[in-house]
């Protein structure tokens, strides 16, 4: 049994990763803030006031959408990496009863 090189999914991992710079940094960070928005109002209720607890927790939530997203674009980078590694290894290989006679 043969193992699988990691560098096809840590291509695609840093290739997922600069996408997600390049695509979904800003909208993470609006939508995170957002979210963290809605939970502040849900905490200390409507309107809210720019405590520190409201400031946190909107800062909370931005963090939270990046993070999330940012992981979400990794694996699926790293996923897609693997699967082009495992596709071009296969193709590269010979199969076992030539490798056996030669």
């Amino acid at each position: 049994m043969q193992t699988q090189s990691k560098l096809p999914s840590l291509v695609g991992a840093g290739i997922g990763l600069v996408l997600f710079l390049a695509i979904a940094l800003l909208p993470s960070v609006l939508y995170g803030g957002y979210a963290g928005l809605l939970l502040a109002g849900g905490i200390v209720g409507t309107p809210v006031q720019p405590t520190l607890l409201v400031r946190a927790l909107v800062v909370f939530g931005m963090v939270l959408g990046v993070v999330g997203i940012a992981s979400l674009f990794a694996v699926m980078g790293a996923v897609a990496g693997a699967a082009v590694g495992a596709l071009t290894g296969a193709a590269s290989r010979k199969p076992v009863a030539q490798e056996s006679r030669s």
